[in-house]
């Protein structure tokens, strides 16, 4: 039996909504909240703040990895980045902040990993596939580049066996009229699935394919179908797991409002290379609006462990 550990952060104006947080399910369909909705952990170099989680469980050490964007609003809106979002993009962080655990509860000191030189911008929402074709991972994310025209962001690759030492960054898509950003990849049955949102043309998500994990990808028409009634330009951040039951769940970012009104949103389908996904917010709870992050199955045990842990209260 498996369960599910969401690695997230919150939509808050205070520095303590850009650190890292947890929630549990025991189903993939009913949350809760861990350390009483508060961080897990607290970034303290960089930006000083993290947002956009990945979290992957190394399969030969059985390791587990945090990769976040380096980025505080609370503190860099106001400060370095003049108030501007174009500042944040041309001069964020070419780093990801780490953290590394054997365990789920004990985790390392923050670290700051530099995948960009000067040629990018700020490097936006990593995540993590195991590419069983080379036996490594694939880091891919979104960011500016100067080669890439009309300021778009396209999404971008690393390799690595041990997540210390990195190959240099490569491109993974990119689109021709217009920018892509928050990648997110699985794998099933040796086909690879990338969930990316569209910025414009259409402004909504998009699903592609592919048999290897870094492409060529190709659309799959289906999902635009699924997507065409949703609002454009105000749904992000796609994350996904395959439940036990075989079906695939599907979260997309709802920031169309302020406040609370914000959080995940879920879809579900039952065959992902259909592309067919139906909304199902009456089938989920969330205890508070979950933002930018990533899904890890995990056991039974690791549940028990995460939700029963003495969490230092920062």
């Amino acid at each position: 039996m498996q369960a599910y550990l969401f690695v997230h952060f919150r939509e808050k104006t205070t520095p303590d909504g850009e650190q890292v947080y947890f929630g549990l399910s025991k189903d993939g369909f009913h949350w809760e909240e861990v350390n009483n909705g508060r961080p897990v952990l607290w970034a303290y170099y960089g930006d000083k703040g993290v947002r956009d989680f990945t979290i992957t469980r190394r399969k030969d050490t059985g390791k587990f990895y945090i990769f976040a964007t380096d980025l505080s609003l609370a503190y860099g809106m106001r400060n370095q980045y003049h108030n501007s979002w174009y500042e944040i993009s041309v001069n964020g962080s070419k780093n990801f902040s780490v953290w590394e655990s054997d365990d789920l509860v004990n985790w390392s000191e923050q670290r700051l990993v530099k995948l960009g030189d000067e040629n990018f911008g700020c490097l936006w929402a990593p995540d993590i596939i195991f590419d069983s074709e080379n036996e490594d991972y694939v880091i891919h994310w979104s960011s500016p580049h100067k080669d890439y025209p009309n300021g778009f962001k396209g999404i971008y690759y690393s390799r690595t066996k041990d997540f210390e030492t990195f190959s240099k960054p490569e491109v993974l898509y990119r689109k021709e009229d217009s920018g892509v950003i928050d990648s997110a990849i699985y794998e099933e049955n040796g086909t690879y699935y990338m969930f990316v949102k569209s910025e414009d043309k259409p402004a909504k998500n998009l699903l592609l394919k592919s048999d290897h994990a870094t492409g060529p990808y190709t659309r799959i028409e289906a999902f635009d179908e699924c997507m065409a009634d949703l609002a454009p330009h105000v749904y992000e951040a796609p994350t996904a797991v395959r439940l036990e039951n075989g079906k695939w769940c599907l979260f997309l970012d709802y920031y169309g409002v302020r406040g609370a009104g914000q959080g995940y949103v879920p879809f579900i389908s039952e065959n992902i290379d259909e592309g067919k996904f139906v909304r199902s917010d009456a089938s989920f709870s969330f205890p508070y609006g979950f933002k930018h992050g990533t899904i890890l199955t995990i056991t039974m045990e690791e549940y028990e462990r995460i939700k029963n842990h003495q969490w230092d209260q920062e």
